[in-house]
């Protein structure tokens, strides 16, 4: 074991002392295997009280199921997690229905660390369509059961979690270290926190181990733009560069360079034209020729101040200026919160594509601060939740449902919700990028929608529709072509409009000529041998990339979906 892996953990020894760690989440999610693993890492002992249930019945979990019901087994279940609790420096792994029992929900928050193993659908499908002992899974459709169970719960997993971790595909090992290092920076302080959603939360972009020196932390939280150490204990040096625009200057860059500067940094404004339009050559040699006549060096870090368009333009010069300097996302719309400032994707765009050069460049970090969006204007915020609604579909039912239930309130900006939408999207993202940064697989999945939708921006002219709103419309094209390609139903499709009727984006694409888009969609970058690939949806959470997409078919969608005059 190297050095650096026995001070880590060591430190997260120190900081858990005796307390316990408690794992909650799906059956199929890992809580057995990544606990006794973790357990042997952090010398705790490892409960499972399913196995604690069997060991004092004497007789397996399906038998008792059987005699006693579903009803007998929770009460089971609620009396050996009252006993197992009491105990100290113990890792707990619960039963995937524990957070049913309102009582056993508040039990475990204050009994621990409580950290939700998260895993989509489709993971926990592999991991138990051959297990015949669970008896909720005892079932012909195990897929639609698993989606039932994940939908019912994962929201009271969310509520009683401290931590959320997604287990995904990674390996066992992997997962620890992800873990441990989620839980060196955890504030212990959240166990007697009544509503933790109104205070930060972090979520960290866990690259490969191999590449762990550049994963970074994502604080989002209500007002947190001020909260500058979180910026300064980042820096190489006490300069900075501030990338805005016209927008957004006004309404933060002073505040901002106001408390860097009793930080002791200084910075240099940089302040660039609004719009998408901008989004050019012209405007990044702009940052350019401020950053050389202001001598900025190679430890000189960037940061960008605004949306989507600030965030790509200024990655894109710190990825290229001396060949690469530090920069941090400092996102201040919706859109940018739960999609541009989250990968490390940058450029700009060209008069024959949208975002055609560019370079993948990680932060240094991102700071999103919710309060922002107050300020933000009401057809912007909608676009942003046209990339919220698109993670739903792509890989996470549970969330797709919630957002149809919650979208009045995000239209309202109601914090918590608003919160809580960012800090989904952002982990539903993280998890995608970690594993695939270079958009050489599952990564692509992230463009539902967006071979349509840029189409329509370069078609229509950048900045007409804005992206948020050309990706709306360019899922339900999406989901239209998915129906008739015989992967989705009628209702789902109806569905997917409703929702975004619901958020007051565009269902229908704009006139057109068929030709026309056929040829925009041939600048994606998903192209490949001369074929357009397109992300079409198996179900409503699950995306999947085609090539064989009959150009007849594609032809009747984009006409279908052109509303008649």
């Amino acid at each position: 074991m190297n050095v650096s892996k026995i001070k880590s953990l060591h430190s997260i020894q120190k900081k858990t002392g005796t307390a316990n760690i408690i794992l909650i989440g799906m059956m199929g999610a890992g809580k057995t295997t990544i606990g006794r693993a973790l357990a042997s890492h952090l010398d705790k002992e490892f409960v499972d009280s399913d196995h604690e249930i069997q060991k004092r019945t004497g007789v397996k979990i399906p038998v008792i199921f059987e005699i006693e019901g579903e009803a007998g087994f929770r009460k089971r279940e609620s009396e050996v997690l009252a006993e197992l609790t009491e105990r100290k420096n113990i890792i707990l792994a619960t039963g995937g229905g524990a957070v049913l029992n309102p009582e056993n929900r508040e039990i475990l928050r204050r009994s621990g660390i409580v950290v939700y193993l998260r895993a989509s659908v489709g993971d926990l499908y592999r991991r138990t369509q051959h297990d015949k002992n669970r008896p909720l899974l005892q079932t012909q459709n195990l897929y639609a059961r698993l989606s039932e169970l994940y939908t019912q719960r994962d929201t009271l997993y969310r509520e009683t979690a401290h931590v959320v971790i997604d287990s995904g595909k990674q390996g066992v090992r992997f997962l620890v270290d992800k873990l441990i290092n989620k839980l060196l920076s955890f504030d212990s302080t959240a166990i007697t926190q009544d509503n933790q959603n109104t205070a930060m939360q972090t979520i960290t972009v866990d690259f490969t181990p191999s590449l762990d020196k550049r994963s970074y932390p994502i604080h989002i939280g209500y007002g947190i733009l001020q909260q500058v150490d979180l910026i300064v204990s980042c820096l190489p040096q006490k300069r900075v560069a501030i990338v805005s625009n016209t927008t957004i200057a006004p309404l933060y860059l002073d505040k901002l360079r106001a408390a860097l500067e009793a930080k002791g940094v200084a910075s240099i404004p940089i302040i660039l034209p609004d719009g998408e339009a901008h989004k050019n050559w012209e405007t990044l040699n702009l940052i350019f020729d401020a950053l050389l006549k202001n001598h900025c060096e190679r430890k000189t870090a960037i940061l960008a101040l605004g949306g989507g368009v600030v965030g790509d333009l200024t990655g894109f010069a710190a990825a290229t200026y001396l060949r690469g300097v530090p920069f941090i996302q400092i996102p201040t719309t919706l859109l940018a919160q739960v999609d541009s400032s989250v990968g490390g994707k940058t450029g700009i765009n060209h008069p024959l594509g949208k975002n055609m050069i560019g370079a993948f460049y990680q932060p240094l970090m991102v700071l999103t601060d919710s309060a922002t969006l107050n300020t933000l204007p009401d057809r912007e915020l909608r676009a942003g939740i046209a990339e919220i609604i698109k993670y739903g579909l792509i890989r996470d039912p549970a969330f797709f449902e919630w957002l149809e239930q919650n979208m009045h309130r995000l239209l309202a900006r109601d914090p918590v919700t608003l919160n809580e939408a960012i800090q989904r999207s952002c982990e539903n993202k993280a998890e995608i990028v970690a594993s695939d940064e270079q958009e050489k697989g599952v990564r692509a999945l992230l463009n539902l929608g967006h071979t349509f939708g840029h189409a329509i921006e370069n078609g229509m002219g950048y900045g007409v529709w804005l992206h948020g709103e050309a990706v709306a419309a360019g899922i339900v094209l999406a989901a239209e072509l998915s129906r008739r390609m015989k992967f989705i139903s009628e209702a789902d499709v109806s569905r997917i409009r409703k929702i975004f009727v619901q958020a007051g984006l565009p269902v229908d694409a704009p006139e057109m000529p068929v030709d026309k888009y056929l040829q925009l969609m041939m600048l994606d970058k998903k192209v490949e041998a001369g074929k357009t690939r397109f992300i079409v949806l198996n179900r409503i959470g699950e995306a999947v990339m085609r090539s064989d997409i009959p150009p007849a078919v594609l032809q009747e969608t984009i006409l279908a979906c052109i509303p008649d005059e």
